[in-house]
């Protein structure tokens, strides 16, 4: 075991924490609001609409999240049409395309997590703020949006582990974050086995934070139920 390999890596590694950090943020910040948009959606009686917002779920859970990369990054590229229109100074950056894809990716199962938990809304509540004269959409965001919010914690917090290590990913278009790092590192030195201890470890760390933020909010929400 390389010890020194392990010191002299950390630096570069903890470095290039900060992209993932970056695309993690950026991914989960953008997949809220599209996860939340498509839940009601999903929600609408309308039959149409319903059936787009469930394709979307089930299109974007249904395949791999290195598939829908690839697709964005080296697929989209090759439509000559995109090429000649302002897209393409987005579509062009690989940084770009793996927030788009990751933000699609985990708007898909937030926009499952949030709509079962409005389903799990009790109907008197609605039912009480509408004996009180408050009109539908008050209650929908001030009361439905915040209970499923609150409900949906457990469940989102899993998804922000896991779309965390998901962004691993991200080094298959180029881009040098955690692993890509780690991945350089260990073609120069030829010794995986230490550095990916290193890069396992800041991982871990980074899943320790998430865990223990989404159980302080859990408690702290829970004593205003």
């Amino acid at each position: 075991m390389d010890f020194d390999l392990m010191f002299t890596s950390f630096p570069k590694l903890l470095a290039a924490t900060v992209v993932t950090l970056k695309l993690l943020s950026a991914s989960l910040f953008f997949g809220l609001f599209i996860g939340l948009l498509f839940a009601i959606l999903r929600l609408n009686k309308n039959i149409f609409i319903n059936k787009f917002a469930y394709g979307y779920s089930y299109l974007f859970r249904g395949t791999p999240l290195l598939v829908q990369i690839f697709i964005i990054y080296f697929g989209l590229g090759q439509i000559e049409y995109l090429r000649s229109t302002f897209l393409w100074i987005i579509l062009k950056e690989p940084y770009w395309c793996a927030i788009i894809a990751f933000t699609l990716n985990t708007g898909a199962y937030t926009s499952e997590i949030l709509r079962s938990a409005f389903q799990t809304i009790k109907p008197g509540i609605i039912e009480a703020g509408k004996s009180l004269g408050i009109s539908n959409k008050i209650i929908f965001y001030k009361i439905q949006i915040p209970i499923a919010i609150r409900q949906s914690l457990p469940a989102y917090g899993n998804e922000m582990i896991l779309m965390m290590k998901g962004t691993s990913l991200a080094s298959t278009v180029t881009l040098m974050d955690l692993t890509g790092v780690a991945k350089y590192i260990i073609s120069t030195t030829f010794k995986p086995i230490e550095v990916f201890i290193v890069a396992g470890g800041i991982y871990l760390f980074m899943t320790f934070i998430i865990h223990n933020v989404i159980k302080f909010l859990e408690k702290k929400y829970s004593f205003s139920q």
